[in-house]
Order: C-alpha cells, then structure tokens, then sequence
C-alpha cells in the first residue's frame, strides 16, 4: 500500500519547522559551535531529501510543483 502523497509533503513541512526550531536562537558561531544541533539539522535535511525523492517516485506531477526537487534531493547526499 502506497502513501498518500501528501504525507511527503508533511514530512518535508514538519522538517523545516524542527530546523527552524533548533536554530532559532543560535547565531552562525554558536551554531558552528554545537555538534549536536548541527547533527540533528543535516538528520532534517536529510529527511526532507528523502521524502522529496520518494514523493518524486509517487507522484510526480505533484513533485514537479516543487522548485529545485533535484538539487534538493541532492543536497541529502552532501
């Protein structure tokens, strides 16, 4: 049974907030400085990477949509 596409969609929107959230009260030193936050950032991103990429599978017209789907994609692998 496949996923509602929608559910990629809610993974990648709930990602940005929890990256929002644990940066939110960091400056760009701070941050450099913080391996667990840095960790749990690229964790995010790649969620979002993941879930970008899966929903490109299931629904693509819907993916395509989305600016930069492949660069995003990508960016998980970095």
């Amino acid at each position: 049974m496949h996923r509602d596409p929608r559910a990629f969609l809610w993974d990648v929107r709930e990602a940005a907030q929890a990256i929002q959230s644990f940066t939110a009260a960091l400056d760009a030193n701070a941050y450099v400085n913080n391996e667990l936050v840095q960790a749990a950032v690229e964790r995010k991103f790649e969620v979002i990477g993941e879930a970008l990429n899966q929903l490109a599978k299931l629904d693509a017209p819907l993916a395509a949509r989305i600016p930069d789907v492949p660069q995003i994609v990508a960016f998980r692998n970095q």
